[in-house]
């Protein structure tokens, strides 16, 4: 047998056990790995919802006074929430200030209801003072419902002065094991 033959029989041989070792660590069906995270629903939904609301908003506000984002809350429960509802509500300012729109960041504010573990909750007897107090021309809210196997988004930009709903946005994510594990109570 040549000896480049037999050196090449060789490596391969040794070669073997690491690619078996390696075929051993690649990620199971349930684990997160870069194509099936970056692929995921969640932030294209949110930012496909926040879209949405700044083409309604065109023309219908002013660019000197800001917008305040409102904790999502559970439809069941208006005074709970989620990470699921706390990151819906990060990633639709997040996307609506790329958009050009001016956002009030609450967390950072003394003045506003806070829950231990909840986010930014505001009730609509609340809206209107925070809004005045801090100069907003409309405050987001929304809500989300679960079922079995959905969660169902509701957003609204709401004028405080007038409680009139200037635009709106449902959307649905399928309750696959990222949103799933979001909606635990913490």
């Amino acid at each position: 047998m040549p000896n480049h033959v037999l050196t090449l029989a060789r490596a391969s041989v040794l070669a073997l056990p690491l690619l078996l070792g390696a075929c051993s660590s690649t990620p199971t069906k349930d684990e997160g790995n870069y194509s099936t995270i970056s692929s995921n629903q969640f932030i294209d939904a949110n930012y496909k919802a926040a879209d949405s609301l700044m083409h309604q908003l065109s023309g219908k506000l002013t660019a000197d006074k800001p917008l305040i984002m409102a904790t999502i809350v559970n439809i069941d429960a208006l005074e709970q929430t989620t990470t699921l509802g706390r990151l819906v509500s990060e990633q639709l300012s997040t996307r609506l200030a790329q958009g050009g729109l001016s956002m009030l960041e609450m967390k950072l504010r003394n003045s506003v209801y806070l829950k231990r573990n909840q986010g930014e909750l505001m009730l609509t007897r609340e809206i209107g003072e925070v809004a005045t107090a801090h100069n907003a021309q409309a405050i987001v809210v929304g809500s989300y419902a679960e079922t079995s196997d959905m969660v169902f988004i509701n957003i609204k930009v709401i004028q405080p002065n007038t409680n009139f709903v200037l635009a709106g946005q449902d959307y649905v994510l399928a309750k696959e094991a990222i949103v799933r594990s979001m909606l635990q109570r913490n």
